[in-house]
């Protein structure tokens, strides 16, 4: 052991004093920025959203809360089904309405008669969100729960400090019975209670109860994400996670909207958006919608339009009656992916041999290969203080596209605010596509441009920018 000590502690300094010698720092971080929990939610991309309760046996959207609870019989009930289609997918999680508006808990709540036990599905010792969850861990799916705050069937509700001891009661058996979540999804539908009063919803009780439970979990308009202000899966352009929570006292319906569609440039918190939409007219499942389901190239625009925009793709499919996805949408699910997977199978510009007007410390650690060698966690920085430049690449022979895609080194900030797209035509530079900022992800279409030589011109940011990704693809659009 003596002689393992002083070798080490021979050899290990003299190691790092020689690297530290060389070293060139990265960027320093442009706050804010995200935390562990938001980079590895915005870098799922598309996640899944399953709409289920008494609804689906009603043909209703929004239940009454009168609903009584035996007409709840799923008798087919397959959650893996669910879990399946979502992965053939390409979806990374699941997020379940464990109770709607309508009160019916898909859990045998002990707080409330009004739920599966009181059903004749598995003979009233089902749990929906049990057999969900083990789904989902069976194939590799992260969970996620949706607990609607506004409940129409319990008695309390406008009582406001007895229904949050009730909601919170409820709140903590999901974040407690049944393992690891990663997203809590609220909404704010609010409505007058039994003794004619709105409640008052206690958000801060709320959030405390998920922090201590599940940490590792972001919380939909809660702070760690914000909605992107319509329901149609289609985020601003531009579209910053940066975020200013607070609007200004004159400010409008119509202002809110666009602010929380396009972020806020430098704004005071990381707050990325999600764009949640249904894959059928209606959140739930009406026999009268199964014509109506949306086509593959549909679903692949949205993904553009939400994935790339800086925003995650939230996309719902409700279990029928039966407790199973509809074959349509499943086959659309798989559709979906697939194309996603031809349109994205070759990167024209992989590994391609690159320059730029600025390399940080003109060191390797920093260079344009770093942005094209297909790792999010590399990127090409340019030096402190410079925030206009260009990245140049030579495809090696002259090449067909019409994508491009854009990644920033979100764990250092939002960055990039101005930029556009140049090929070299002849002996000038002709510009095919612009954009403005570029956060986790930025998808340009465009159309269909040939060429050999092609920058990345870099025309205003707020501070040196550090690219992890710049690539090009031929897809059929």
């Amino acid at each position: 052991m003596s002689h393992i000590a002083t070798a080490l502690t021979v050899s290990i300094p003299m190691l790092s004093w020689a690297a530290l010698a060389n070293a060139v720092p990265p960027p320093a971080p442009l706050p804010p920025l995200p935390t562990s929990q938001q980079l590895a939610w915005q870098r799922m991309e598309t996640n899944l959203f399953v709409h289920f309760t008494v609804n689906a046996f009603t043909n209703k959207e929004w239940g009454e809360g009168t609903e009584d609870p035996k007409i709840f019989n799923p008798s087919k009930l397959d959650a893996r089904q669910w879990a399946r289609a979502a992965k053939a997918g390409g979806f990374k999680t699941m997020i379940l309405t464990a109770k709607h508006h309508d009160g019916f808990c898909l859990w045998p709540s002990k707080y409330t008669e009004h739920s599966v036990k009181k059903s004749p599905w598995r003979d009233g010792n089902g749990d929906v969100v049990r057999e969900f969850v083990d789904a989902c861990r069976a194939e590799g799916l992260n969970v996620g729960f949706y607990l609607s705050p506004w409940d129409r069937h319990e008695k309390t509700y406008g009582d406001s400090p007895k229904y949050n001891d009730f909601y919170c009661n409820q709140l903590t058996e999901l974040m407690t019975n049944y393992g690891p979540v990663v997203e809590v999804w609220f909404d704010g539908a609010c409505g007058e209670g039994p003794n004619g009063r709105k409640q008052e919803y206690d958000w801060p009780r709320y959030i405390a109860i998920i922090r201590r439970y599940q940490p590792q979990a972001v919380i939909f308009s809660g702070g760690d994400v914000r909605w992107i202000g319509n329901e149609s899966g289609v985020a601003g352009d531009p579209c910053w996670s940066t975020f200013d929570p607070c609007g200004s006292p004159d400010q409008s319906a119509e202002d809110g909207i666009k602010k929380l569609q396009h972020g806020t440039p430098g704004g005071l918190v990381w707050q990325p958006g999600e764009s949640d939409v249904s894959i059928r007219p209606g959140w739930f499942w009406h026999a009268a919608e199964d014509a109506k389901v949306r086509s593959v190239d549909n679903l692949v625009d949205l993904y553009f339009k939400s994935v790339g925009r800086n925003s995650l793709l939230l996309l719902n499919v409700p279990p029928n009656r039966d407790g199973l996805f509809c074959d349509t949408d499943v086959e659309r699910l798989a559709g979906f992916r697939k194309k996603l997977d031809e349109i994205f199978k070759t990167d024209l510009v992989r590994n391609k041999s690159a320059s730029a007007s600025n390399v940080r410390g003109n060191d390797q650690a920093f260079s344009t290969a770093r942005a094209l060698d297909g790792d999010a966690e590399t990127y090409w920085a340019m030096d402190d203080g410079t925030v206009q430049g260009w990245l140049e690449v030579d495809l090696g022979a002259s090449a067909k596209f019409n994508i491009a895609c854009l990644q920033e080194a979100i764990t250092l900030g939002q960055r990039v605010s101005s930029y556009h797209l140049e090929c070299l035509d002849g002996t000038a530079w002709k510009t095919f596509a612009q954009g403005t900022t570029i956060g986790q992800k930025k998808l340009e279409r465009f159309d269909a441009v040939t060429a050999q030589k092609v920058r990345l011109v870099i025309e205003d940011a707020r501070a040196c920018a550090a690219l992890s990704t710049f690539a090009l693809y031929l897809g059929d659009l």
